[in-house]
């Protein structure tokens, strides 16, 4: 049995404010379905590259944020084109972007 997700509009805000308390911050980009919408997270942080991560389902039946796509140096116009077709595939996704100077370790604090 999976356990209960918490509404994506909690996660997302929980999520923009564990950032405020690491000293970063963040927005909503996208805002998807209230209660079931997947959420889709985006860290930046100075000259580093963006990094996409999908909470994604785990052999244990947990769901863990993993890193799906990082922006390519050479071609950052694809990060871009792929969040958008992500928002066109489905409607109810969340995109939220923090700014922390850590972003694996962000990631690591989530709940999981």
């Amino acid at each position: 049995m999976e356990p209960a997700r918490l509404p994506a509009h909690l996660e997302a805000g929980a999520i923009l404010r564990l950032a405020e308390a690491q000293g970063g911050f963040g927005m909503v980009i996208a805002k998807g379905e209230r209660d079931a919408g997947t959420i889709l997270l985006v860290t930046i942080f100075r000259d580093e590259p963006p990094r996409l991560y999908e909470r994604l389902p785990q052999r244990d039946g947990t769901r863990r944020f993993q890193l799906i796509r990082e922006q390519d140096a050479e071609n950052k116009e694809e990060f871009s084109v792929y969040l958008e077709r992500r928002k066109r595939q489905d409607p109810d996704i969340w995109i939220v972007e923090v700014d922390v100077a850590d972003s694996e370790r962000f990631v690591a604090s989530l709940l999981q």
